[in-house]
Parts: C-alpha cells; sequence; structure tokens
C-alpha cells in the first residue's frame, strides 16, 4: 500500500455534515487479506460510538476521551451512588449532563455475537418497522431509515440511519449527536521505504482529530525486531501431590520458588507500518422537525389551478375553496406503490391512497380526468404531493358530476363501479352453477384473489393497458372457467374442441335460444381476442373485438377501459340470471 492509504487524507477531509447516512455504531473490518504478521498482510478496520447529548452541553461531551463513550462501553441497567441509570442513559463523571445511546449493544452468550438494539423511542416516535435489518417508515412510502450491516459471520457491523429523520428526531429533542470514530489500516511488508516519514512515529493533530502513523521493525510473530522479553517464573512448594484433599494456603517467602531469565527475539526482520485516526465530530439537529414535532413548512410543490395554466402553492390551496385536474396515471402512480389503495365509493367516484391513512377522495369527469379537492391534496406530505404534482393537467371537462353531487349537493350517488362488482359476480355465478347445474364451474385460481385488485379501469392510460387490463379479466373469467365440469352438461361432438366460452354457450343454448346465448356470452367472447393484440392482432379484429364487447373506440382510454369491466360484469350476471331461471 502507498503511504496515502495509511495517511487517509481523504477520511479525514470528510465530515458527518456531507453525509446522507450517519453512523451510530459500527465495528467492521472494511478489508483484511493474507496471513497475519507475514508479508503481504493488511486490513482496513473502522469503529464508531455515538452519543445523543442536550445542546448546551456540546463543549462538554466533545471534551470527553475515547475510552469514555468508546466501542467497549457496558450498556446495562446499573447503581450509581444508590441511583438505578437506565441502560440507554449515558451519565459522565463530572455529571455535568446525561446523553442518550441510539444504540444499545447487548453482548452475547459464550461465543454468540452481540446484538445492536436501535433506540425504542426512534423507532417508536418516527413510525419506522422492523423489516429484517431494515426499519423503513410506512407513513413515507415505507422510506428505508434505518439499516444494519452484518459481518460474514453473522455479528452486527453497521448501524446507520438516514442524516434527514436522524436531525428531525434531534431537534424534536433539542439534542445533537457526537460521533466518535477511530480507523485503523496496517500493513505488513519486507521492505519500508516506499514510507518518507520522517520518524518511526508521526503525529498530526487537528480540533477533535488526532492522526498517528507508525513504522515499526518487527519479526515473523510481531514482536519487535531485535527485542528480548523479561520472563519470571514463580511455583508453589507447598502442596503435596500425595495429599487426598490439597489445600492452597496462602503465600509466603517459604512457600514460593521462582526464576527469572531473558529471551532474546530471533527472527527475519519484517515491517509493521500503521496509520490511525480518531476523531470525534458533533452533528448539528435540523433548523425544524416536521416529521417529530410536527413543525409547518413552506412546500415548493405547485399545481395548476385554472385554464390559463396559472399556479399556487400547495400551502396557499389550504381553504382556497378549489379543486384540481389530474391525468388518470396519477392513480396507478399512487395505488402501485408499496402500501397503496384503491377504493370505489359510486361508479365515478373513490378513495386514492399510496400510504396507509393518507387517502383522498376523487371523482372522474366526462373527459376521464381525475378530479379532487386542492385542500386534500395540500395537506399531505410533501413527497405525496410531489406524486399528484406530477400528473396534475390543465382544467378541463367540468367538475366530476358525481364528486360534485357528493362534495357540494351533499347528495347521495346510486351508482355502483364495475370495478367492486366483478368480484361479486363471480362468487355469485359460482355458487348459482353448484346449486342448479351441480358443477363447479370456476377452477378459482389462487391468482384470481391476487388479480381482482389490479383490474381497474386506470390501467387503460394508453392502448398496451387497456389491452394488458383485457388480458387480466380473460384470466378470471375464460381461463378460470372449467370446461370439463360444463362438459358433464353438454359435451362436443367428436372431432370439435370447444373451449371454455364455447362450452359455456352450448350449456346456456340447451335451455334459450342460442342466439341469445350466443349474444350473452359474446362480450366475453371480446375480450378473449382483444387480450391477443400484444401479439399484434389486426386492426380489423381488434375493431371487431371491440364492437363485441360494447367499448366505444373514440371515448377515452380510462372510458374503454371502464366499459371492458362494465361489459364483463354484465356478462356475468346475465349467464348467471340465465342459469338461476332456467335450471
Amino acid at each position: 500500500m502507498d503511504q496515502a492509504w495509511f495517511e487517509m487524507n481523504d477520511i479525514r477531509r470528510s465530515n458527518l455534515a456531507s453525509k446522507a447516512w450517519i453512523p451510530l455504531r459500527s465495528a467492521q473490518c472494511i478489508e483484511r487479506a493474507g496471513k497475519p504478521w507475514c508479508v503481504g498482510f493488511h486490513e482496513d478496520r473502522t469503529k464508531t460510538v455515538s452519543l445523543a447529548v442536550p445542546i448546551d452541553n456540546r463543549s462538554d461531551v466533545l471534551a470527553l476521551s475515547w475510552d469514555e463513550i468508546g466501542i467497549g462501553y457496558d450498556h446495562r441497567g446499573c447503581d450509581v451512588d444508590g441511583q438505578y441509570v437506565p441502560a440507554d442513559v449515558y451519565k459522565d463523571d463530572e455529571k455535568r449532563f446525561v446523553g442518550v445511546h441510539l444504540v444499545l449493544n447487548q453482548p452475547g452468550v459464550g461465543s454468540e455475537p452481540s446484538q445492536w438494539h436501535l433506540h425504542q423511542d426512534f423507532v417508536v416516535t418516527l413510525g419506522l418497522k422492523r423489516e429484517d435489518d431494515t426499519w423503513v417508515r410506512p407513513a413515507e412510502d415505507h422510506i428505508e431509515v434505518a439499516r444494519l450491516h452484518r459481518s460474514s459471520d453473522g455479528s452486527p457491523a453497521l448501524l446507520e440511519v438516514r442524516a434527514s429523520h436522524l436531525q428531525d428526531y434531534l431537534c424534536a429533542r433539542c439534542m445533537g449527536l457526537v460521533v466518535n470514530s477511530f480507523r485503523s489500516r496496517s500493513e505488513i511488508v519486507d521492505d519500508a521505504t516506499h514510507i518518507s516519514w520522517a520518524e518511526d512515529d508521526v503525529e498530526e493533530k487537528g480540533e477533535c482529530a488526532r492522526w498517528v502513523g507508525r513504522r515499526m521493525a518487527i519479526d515473523e510473530s510481531g514482536r519487535p525486531y531485535g527485542g528480548s522479553a523479561f520472563v519470571l517464573h514463580v511455583r508453589r512448594t507447598d502442596v503435596n501431590p500425595e495429599d487426598d484433599i490439597p489445600v492452597l494456603r496462602p503465600p509466603t517467602d517459604t512457600n514460593l520458588q521462582s526464576r527469572s531469565w531473558v529471551k532474546q527475539f530471533s527472527g527475519t526482520k519484517l515491517y509493521r507500518i500503521s496509520g490511525e485516526f480518531w476523531r470525534k465530530e458533533w452533528l448539528e439537529p435540523a433548523a425544524s422537525s416536521p416529521i417529530v414535532r410536527g413543525d409547518k413548512l413552506t412546500t415548493s410543490v405547485s399545481f395548476i389551478i385554472d385554464a390559463e395554466g396559472n399556479r399556487a402553492k400547495a400551502n396557499e390551496l389550504v381553504d382556497s375553496g378549489r379543486w384540481l385536474w389530474f391525468r388518470p396515471t396519477v392513480v396507478p402512480a399512487l395505488v402501485d406503490r408499496r402500501g397503496g389503495s384503491l377504493r370505489w365509493w359510486s361508479r365515478d367516484t373513490g378513495e386514492v391512497a399510496c400510504s396507509p391513512d393518507q387517502g383522498v377522495n376523487f371523482g372522474i369527469n366526462a373527459i376521464g380526468l381525475v378530479n379532487a379537492y386542492a385542500e386534500h391534496v395540500a395537506l399531505l406530505p410533501e413527497w405525496q404531493q410531489r406524486i399528484w404534482a406530477a400528473h396534475n393537467a390543465n382544467p378541463e371537462g367540468n367538475l366530476s358530476e358525481e364528486l360534485k353531487a357528493m362534495q357540494v349537493d351533499a347528495m347521495p350517488v346510486s351508482t355502483h363501479a364495475p370495478e367492486t362488482l366483478l368480484a361479486q359476480e363471480l362468487d355469485r355465478l359460482q355458487t348459482i352453477a353448484q346449486a342448479k347445474l351441480k358443477v363447479k364451474l370456476r377452477r378459482q385460481h389462487s391468482c384470481v384473489s391476487k388479480l381482482a385488485p389490479r383490474i381497474h379501469r386506470f390501467r387503460a392510460s394508453d392502448q398496451a393497458g387497456l389491452f394488458a387490463l383485457a388480458k387480466d379479466l380473460v384470466r378470471i373469467t375464460a381461463e378460470d372457467i372449467d370446461e370439463k365440469e360444463l362438459h358433464k352438461i353438454e359435451s362436443p361432438p367428436k372431432h370439435e374442441h370447444w373451449r371454455s366460452l364455447k362450452s359455456l354457450e352450448k350449456v346456456l343454448a340447451t335451455q334459450i335460444d342460442p342466439a341469445d346465448a350466443r349474444a350473452i356470452v359474446s362480450p366475453l367472447v371480446g375480450v378473449n381476442k382483444l387480450r391477443l393484440s400484444d401479439a399484434h392482432l389486426p386492426s380489423g379484429d381488434i375493431d371487431e373485438s371491440m364492437s363485441r364487447i360494447g367499448v366505444d373506440a373514440a371515448s377515452p382510454l380510462i372510458v374503454q377501459g371502464y366499459e371492458l369491466i362494465q361489459a364483463t360484469v354484465t356478462a356475468l350476471h346475465r349467464i348467471g340470471t340465465v342459469i338461476d331461471e332456467n335450471w
């Protein structure tokens, strides 16, 4: 390794204020290669401890030595001068301040590795959820806030937290964080002439920092080259091995025998070159605490508020009495996030959320744009506002009629979204078929329950999305219908192969006019053909499929998605009714 590796100038220039992740505790070997005390061996190690301290005690904690709050500090409750001190509390010997350990080290038993615990107050206050060795914040798009890295043997090596959330927490507690770090790099070589230090021991000191470089001649066992050791051997003479129950009595001049000698070290001359760096750093709290303390911040997110394209910032929209317009792509952008949800109140209204407990009521207007009350969006956390703002559109097509009826006229809306009826009609059809036909019409694959929440009109944000929606509808209808069960009622002639929809049509035709049976099943056939559009179905076939389904190709895509689902729901309902009334 060259001299710069030991001098660690890049590490010495870095500082906590520029880091996105702050180490709260570390004890890790960053690099290690070769056999100890042999030429070519080198290693790079680091240790870090931290302590949260009241801001007024900054100078007091920075005056402490590494040993006073170092990596070996024992975290456990104890009695100090008759007073119990909890494991997370630090009291300096001079009783100037009380600090808090945000990471507690619990030693393992025997060969078991230690366990590091992130302080419960930090976890609970920030609303974190632990998933394996990471802590995420569900209320903030499951952003990763803390993470634990482990060594190859499973022992904890580094626990770090996101700086923004740590500083928010520190601000709420009027605390700062002192971080004590130690970095050590060493190498064994047989020639140290590439190191140009003036002396074998060099030292550089700075404010709350110290670096030491050493060049030491050693032998193959790591002992000082050419050195010696004084050996003192002392034995007892008063224990008789013949005694059945020997007793070791207090030592005296008469029952002790000693001898001493000097052992001279020998071996090949090698060199151990090392660089060691100690530093104490102070991390300031944030200026405000929007997460923990709920401080209000002026947001930079803005939204279009009129046809001219004028904008207003989110905080200006509170109590503005306005609605906003969004492209329908906003709903998948929210729903498809972890913790996202979509619920329907009526045919064209519902609630969408990208995080639990933070839903926004919406409505769909005549041209397929999404409306939401501006204040409801403006009161969301800023990270959610940014998602909405990315899909903001100029007002067009008037306000959603059903949303207006709910939020302005206070009139209940009696319509139903086909998305909510789809599962009901599938279950109804299965129940009627078992009762009247004595067959289990649907296979009810496990994928059906997984697909159902993804079947909504907002998937049709473009034509490819419309075809993908058709494919999922086929998976829970045509592909889930068991034609073998239907063949128990009406089987195909020899040399004919009836798939599920054809078999269903033939069964219905045994009780009603074949033309009516074909018309009832036709929308499902159209959806089945439309899904083949992913395989470059000719445009004429697409038009025919759309016509079968009853979808107006001139309508906005989101409306086409609605019509696709509605036609499927209607067909399922009519099939169930025919079976119920004719068997």
